[in-house]
């Protein structure tokens, strides 16, 4: 469990994150949702040591981030996943080689127990046999795949998803959306995934945290998200007409 306690973060004279407080649990999708500029993107990356926090605290299973040494951060880290946005590959290295990228950094094991890991993972993502191809020969569902096979390749305990299904159409959107669940579930770990896609919310948001104009605005389940009395939350999730006709049917 990740636990964020009366965070405010600003930049210069800016507020960008006022009094956010949330608990986000283990073994399940928790999902940040809403519009670009809303401050959910400042608080994942609050979160993960990216940007530092000006009050509030944020705990790893009981322990404080914020109070931790650099040191202690560092094997924190370890402990954490992370899927970018445009999955940052590394262009001149094979899919091997760039999902092997984090043991090499930290850990001590053997290559052959670093390649039956990578082996493992890309099974796990449903792509094998893909280990010597380079990004440029891969599709961008292959990429995304192959992002999600490094970001779990140390077995983290945490793991932090940025916009997982930017720039993918919908059907492998959802394809990346079932993969992430199930590593959630099967791995047992914290996961959270900052995005503004409603396919995503309705498909796998166990748990929905809605940020607007950097306040915590709305918190439930993706049963609870169509029938929210939040004003924000509506024209955010009922944007479109398709939405409206969908929530007129209920």
């Amino acid at each position: 469990m990740i636990e964020v306690k009366n965070v405010y973060k600003s930049f210069g004279k800016e507020l960008v994150l006022t009094d956010i407080s949330v608990a986000f649990d283990q073994g399940k999708t928790n999902l940040i949702i809403g519009r670009s500029g809303s401050g959910k993107t400042v608080l994942l990356k609050a979160i993960v040591g990216l940007h530092g926090i000006d009050t509030g605290a944020i705990y790893f299973d009981g322990r404080d981030f914020i109070k931790m040494t650099e040191i202690q951060k560092q094997d924190l880290r370890k402990e954490m996943g992370m899927l970018f946005q445009g999955s940052a590959l590394f262009d001149s290295l094979t899919v091997q080689e760039n999902i092997i990228f984090p043991l090499e950094m930290y850990t001590n094991m053997s290559y052959e127990e670093k390649l039956e890991r990578v082996n493992s993972c890309l099974k796990m993502v449903e792509l094998e046999k893909v280990n010597h191809l380079y990004p440029a020969e891969l599709s961008g569902g292959m990429k995304k795949r192959v992002g999600i096979a490094r970001a779990i390749v140390q077995f983290p305990q945490y793991l932090f998803c940025d916009e997982p299904n930017s720039g993918l159409d919908p059907m492998t959107a959802l394809v990346i959306d079932n993969l992430i669940s199930k590593i959630t579930h099967d791995m047992n770990i914290t996961t959270i995934i900052n995005t503004h896609d409603m396919n995503s919310v309705m498909e796998i948001g166990e748990k929905v945290v809605f940020i607007h104009e950097g306040f915590k605005c709305w918190e439930g389940t993706r049963n609870g998200v169509l029938s929210s009395d939040d004003k924000h939350l509506n024209d955010f999730v009922f944007a479109s007409n398709l939405a409206k006709k969908i929530k007129n049917l209920k």
